[in-house]
């Protein structure tokens, strides 16, 4: 058992960190054929088509996961079938609207951002929405049928198929690289729903229950959940798009290259967060409450240690570490990416907060938390990126993630009083 277990979480973590990889290949392929300019104008579009997608999007997902375990437990095979099939209706309204709100964007797109050369690449970013439907639900039924190295592994498929279509089309232009990551999407969309029908199956057919009593319960949960993942995923997409505001599309270029930095290290924790949630929401549905924290504990004191020896060095390189990566003309980037290495760290350290609030069915810590980061991070987007550029939006986002951080110090201190053993937890 225990041999199975050490390989699936090693498949999860091999599935998982080569898909952040390819990502980031892909980024570093496009940032080189684009150059600072025509990288900000790619940012642009496709950040203008996550925000919105994450802004009219229902986090059905996590519900599925919450609820989902909750039947197979006391086996209402109906109600789950009921529940998978509301979630994804509700998952298809959004990407559609989000679709329509990006095409009517388009050809307002250059002078909203002072830039040349936006209207087509919104126009085919419009259609990223509807590529990633059915990802996340599918997603959610492998991670149910308890197969998440399944899930990861199309995870990797995926990204390999995104990364293809992206470093063609970026050889050919902006238009043309959104191009690529649209069919690449499709494509990896259109496998991990096939292996998600296929787990789906395994489970005993019933015809579709109504909820009964769970549906109002759900329903708030969702809408929390949802509120939750708009702040977190928006406040991600929204930091290029209000440099734009501010600033010119090269300064954006810059920034997204000094993401890079906090990327690879958030990539790191991908196997622990999906494996997290997993585990954990099975063992407080069980009462298991102490091996929750328990789990937060070793987690939280491995990697500041981690953290700690790590940073000082890469810190230290970094400025030839952005150059070698993405090319001389990004040298600038520097200081910004310095910057986003130490907000990574202190985001890896809190990982946890992605998959705990899932896993205790308290989906309004994340709108508490990111609510406090978000409150904090726009007007110092603002004001910084305009005064130090690219440098300014990376301060802006190190500021907020600390305070984040210390919002969740608090969350769950009072978390364990309430649910955890009498002996304290580390944060």
């Amino acid at each position: 058992m225990q041999t199975r277990l050490l390989w699936r979480r090693s498949a999860t973590a091999i599935g998982l960190y080569g898909s952040v990889a390819l990502g980031l290949l892909g980024g570093l392929v496009a940032a080189r054929e684009l150059h600072p300019d025509r990288y900000g104008l790619y940012s642009l579009a496709v950040f203008g088509a996550g925000f919105f997608q994450v802004l009219l999007d229902l986090t059905v997902e996590e519900a599925m996961i919450k609820y989902g375990f909750r039947y197979t437990t006391t086996e209402e095979w109906g109600k789950l079938r009921r529940l998978y099939r509301r979630s994804m209706m509700l998952k298809t309204a959004g990407a559609v609207l989000a679709s329509i709100v990006l095409l009517a964007i388009a050809p307002f797109a250059d002078e909203l951002f002072s830039a040349d050369g936006l209207t087509g690449p919104y126009l085919i970013a419009a259609l990223l929405p509807i590529s990633f439907i059915p990802e996340a639900p599918a997603g959610a039924a492998l991670v149910l049928d308890g197969r998440y190295e399944v899930r990861a592994v199309y995870n990797f498929l995926t990204a390999l198929l995104r990364t293809i279509g992206l470093v063609i089309g970026a050889h050919f232009g902006v238009t043309e690289a959104i191009l690529g990551l649209v069919l690449g999407q499709f494509a990896g969309s259109a496998l991990v729903s096939a292996a998600a029908l296929r787990a789906f199956s395994r489970f005993p057919h019933a015809p579709p229950e109504p909820l009964g009593e769970d549906r109002r319960e759900i329903v708030q949960f969702v809408i929390r959940s949802s509120i939750g993942s708009t702040i977190v995923s928006a406040r991600a997409a929204v930091v290029p798009l209000l440099l734009g505001l501010v600033s010119v599309p090269r300064q954006v270029g810059y920034f997204r290259a000094s993401q890079a930095p906090q990327t690879g290290l958030t990539a790191l924790t991908a196997p622990a967060r999906l494996i997290l949630v997993t585990e954990q929401t099975r063992d407080w549905e069980a009462g298991a409450t102490h091996r929750v924290f328990s789990g937060l504990r070793r987690y939280s004191t491995a990697a500041l240690i981690t953290m700690a020896i790590t940073v000082p060095f890469l810190y230290w390189f970094m400025p030839d570490l952005i150059a070698l990566a993405f090319g001389e003309e990004y040298r600038p980037a520097s200081d910004a990416a310095r910057l986003m290495l130490i907000a990574g760290a202190v985001g890896l350290v809190f990982a946890w907060t992605k998959s705990l609030p899932v896993s205790v069915g308290r989906p309004e810590l994340r709108i508490v938390t990111h609510g406090i980061e978000t409150i904090v991070l726009i007007p110092l987007v603002l004001v910084l990126g305009e005064i130090w550029d690219a440098t300014g939006a990376a301060a802006a986002v190190l500021i907020s993630t600390c305070v984040f951080a210390l919002a969740w110090v608090v969350a769950v201190a009072r978390l364990h009083r309430a649910h955890g053993p009498t002996e304290a937890v580390a944060s």
